[in-house]
C-alpha cells in the first residue's frame, strides 16, 4: 500500500454507509485519520469502532451549520488539523413520476441536504485550510447533474447545483491553495439505489437493465468511487481544481 494520505485528516460526510463508508475504509488504508460523520448514529459509531483509533464519529446533520462547524471543531481537536473534506451526504427524491403531477414534496429536504451541506462543508472546512496551508475538497454530485433525463426533478437539479457551486469555489479559493472538485457518480450498489428501486415498488432490475446498456455493463461499487474520491484527495491531483470528474462505467459516453 503506498499510503498516499499518510499524515492526512479527512472529515467524511454521510460516511457511515454506501460511497462514505467505502471512502473512509480506503483513506484509512492509505493512511489517513478519518472522522465519520453522519445522522445514523449506530452505523457510524459500529464503523468507527471496526476501523480503529485513527477513526472518530460525529453525529452531524450536514444541513444545519451549527452540526457543520462543530464537525470541523470537533475533528481539528481530536487529530490537529483538517485537510480533507469530502461532502457526500446526500438523499434523492425517489420522484419517478410525470413532472406535471409532482408536488415537489422533497424540495426542501433535498436542496438543504444535498446543496446547502455541500455549502456549508465547503465554506467551514476552507475556513480552516485557507488559515493552514490549504487542503482538498470533494462534493458528490451525480451524472442526474449532467445529463438531464425522466424523473428525479428536485435530485437532478440539487447536482446540478452541486456541480456549479463547486466549480464556482474552486475559481475564489484556489489562491488559498485549497482545491475543490466533485465527483459525478453513475448507478452504485449503494442503500440509496435500493431504495429508490424500493419506493418504485420494484426491486433493482430497472436499474441493473438500464446499466446493462453501458459500455462497462453493470452499476459501480462503493469502492470504485472511492478510487476517484482517493485521486482528487490526495496530491497525485495537486493541479486539478474546478473538475467534475465522471465514474459511470461509461454511460455519459453512450450506450451499446
Amino acid at each position: 500500500m503506498s499510503k498516499e494520505l499518510s499524515g492526512k485528516v479527512a472529515i467524511i460526510t454521510g460516511g457511515a454507509a454506501g460511497i462514505g463508508r467505502g471512502t473512509a475504509e480506503l483513506f484509512m488504508e492509505e493512511g489517513a485519520k478519518v472522522v465519520i460523520a453522519d445522522v445514523d448514529e449506530e452505523r457510524g459509531r459500529s464503523l468507527s469502532g471496526t476501523l480503529g483509533p485513527a477513526t472518530r464519529f460525529k453525529y452531524t446533520d450536514v444541513a444545519k451549520r451549527e452540526d457543520v462547524q462543530a464537525l470541523v471543531n470537533f475533528t481539528v481537536a481530536e487529530f490537529g488539523g483538517l485537510h480533507i473534506m469530502f461532502n457526500n451526504a446526500g438523499v434523492s427524491d425517489a420522484a419517478y413520476g410525470n413532472l406535471l403531477d409532482d408536488d415537489f414534496s422533497h424540495f426542501e429536504r433535498v436542496m438543504r441536504v444535498n446543496v446547502l451541506g455541500v455549502m456549508l462543508g465547503t465554506q467551514l472546512a476552507a475556513r480552516h485550510m485557507a488559515a493552514h496551508g490549504g487542503g482538498s475538497i470533494i462534493n458528490v454530485a451525480s451524472i442526474a447533474g449532467v445529463q438531464p433525463g425522466h424523473g428525479f426533478s428536485c435530485y437532478r437539479a440539487s447536482k446540478a447545483g452541486v456541480i456549479h457551486f463547486t466549480k464556482s469555489a474552486a475559481i475564489e479559493l484556489g489562491t488559498h491553495l485549497v482545491r475543490v472538485n466533485c465527483i459525478c457518480p453513475g448507478d452504485t450498489d449503494t442503500r440509496m439505489l435500493r431504495e429508490e428501486a424500493r419506493q418504485l415498488g420494484v426491486d433493482s432490475s430497472p436499474f441493473l437493465v438500464e446499466s446493462a446498456k453501458r459500455p462497462l455493463g453493470r452499476v459501480g461499487t462503493p469502492g470504485e468511487i472511492a478510487e476517484a474520491v482517493l485521486y482528487l484527495a490526495s496530491d497525485a491531483s495537486s493541479f486539478v481544481t474546478g473538475t467534475a470528474l465522471v465514474v459511470d462505467g461509461g454511460g455519459l459516453a453512450g450506450s451499446v
